[in-house]
């Protein structure tokens, strides 16, 4: 890959995320508001109502993601913010909290038209785990998916299991047979 550049989304890179969101017709929708909200204002807020959830996060200072940028383009994005933050996260059954670690929660991947399929989500995986370690995090917390044959390109979201190994992460617990759950701690190689 050319000139990868991954920083926080800022208020002055809000613009540069809705260009990313934007290319993705189920991101455009959700906004990764799918997991700070409950279930029906979720679903209330389908669309603009999602992306004005996000949008107050950034335009707070929130910085609740990365964005890459190639070459100097907006390409991809994912979320990343302490677990506690993700109402959803916090009510599930299957992935309820393992201990009492302070860890980041890496749940969304959304890659430009132009830019999918280049290894960009492994790459955004190692830069969340940085993220959040180096703004006093004990790691990061991943559940992606590990595709079958059923599996869908729109079910990739998550994460792949192997993108996030390659990125360092180890898997630490498997509520669900496809879905594990992966994290890179600090001192982890790289971390």
């Amino acid at each position: 890959m050319a000139d990868l550049d991954i920083q926080p989304v800022t208020p002055a890179r809000w613009d540069d995320l809705v260009l990313v969101m934007g290319g993705c017709s189920y991101g455009r929708k959700c906004w990764c508001a799918y997991w700070y909200l409950p279930n029906a204002d979720y679903k209330a807020g389908w669309g603009e109502g999602n992306r004005e959830t996000l949008e107050r996060l950034v335009k707070a200072g929130a910085e609740p993601g990365l964005i890459a940028y190639v070459d100097g383009v907006a390409a991809a994005w994912v979320s990343v913010a302490p677990r506690r933050n993700f109402d959803r996260l916090n009510r599930s059954k299957n992935f309820a909290a393992l201990d009492d670690s302070n860890v980041w929660a890496v749940n969304c991947f959304i890659a430009a038209p132009g830019f999918r399929r280049q290894g960009l989500m492994g790459r955004l995986a190692r830069a969340a785990a940085e993220f959040a370690i180096a703004r006093g995090a004990d790691g990061a917390e991943a559940y992606p998916v590990v595709p079958g044959p059923r599996t869908a390109a729109g079910d990739l979201y998550v994460g792949t299991e192997r993108a996030f190994r390659a990125a360092g992460y180890t898997e630490v617990a498997r509520p669900l047979p496809r879905r594990p759950v992966m994290r890179r701690m600090k001192g982890s190689v790289g971390a």
